[in-house]
């Protein structure tokens, strides 16, 4: 294994677990083609509905790290007269660690669900008060699972940006297998929130059931 540890600026270091996960969600966008680290910031920005977020300031201090363990390799080009930006392609080194890294199992970080936690100690409140958190919580799990079925559709259709540019590189008898196998993990995104959806309309049940 190759990775570093992140860090937040000079003086924040990030877990370690969100430190190689970050990394790794990198080289698999890289993956599929070079980008520069602003294109990088608005993919990972604009997908917090996607199975990881990162904001910037996590995001070029990844890539300067991975550049330095020779996961990825910075090229400079030429915007104008004046301006520059780094546009990022992963190496061989990076291809190498990013396979290891998804042929291996990996212990789960520590459960923390904040409002699952909150959840547990609605028995402190007046349901009414309770009530409304909940409902609020169905409806942005039954967003959730709409969003992931409509972006699961698009992968089927080999319609998003990043798998027509992954499937390029890939021979087209297997294009209809990694766009199944891409769509599959939404399946499960759907089947979670769905599951979570069900479980708050239950609580919302048993909140409504007169005290003995």
């Amino acid at each position: 294994m190759y990775l570093h540890t992140c860090s937040r600026g000079t003086d924040h270091a990030l877990p370690m677990l969100e430190c190689m996960s970050l990394q790794h969600a990198l080289l698999g966008v890289l993956e599929a083609r070079p980008m520069n680290g602003y294109e990088l910031t608005r993919f990972f920005e604009a997908a917090p509905r996607w199975v990881w977020s990162a904001p910037q300031s996590q995001i070029y201090p990844t890539l300067r790290q991975m550049e330095q363990a020779g996961l990825i390799e910075g090229q400079k080009e030429i915007r104008g007269t004046r301006l520059s930006r780094t546009v990022y392609s992963i190496t061989e080194r990076g291809l190498a660690e990013l396979r290891a890294w998804l042929g291996t199992s990996h212990t789960p970080p520590p459960a923390r669900d904040a409002f699952f936690l909150q959840a547990l100690f609605f028995d402190m409140i007046e349901p009414d008060r309770a009530a409304p958190v909940l409902k609020a919580f169905i409806a942005e799990q039954e967003q959730l699972a709409a969003e992931w079925r409509a972006h699961r559709e698009a992968l089927l259709a080999k319609d998003t940006p990043l798998l027509k540019e992954r499937l390029k590189n890939r021979p087209a008898a297997e294009h209809d297998r990694i766009a199944a196998l891409k769509a599959h993990v939404f399946s499960g995104q759907i089947a979670v929130a769905e599951a979570r959806a069900a479980w708050a309309r239950e609580s919302l049940r048993l909140l409504e059931e007169p005290a003995p």
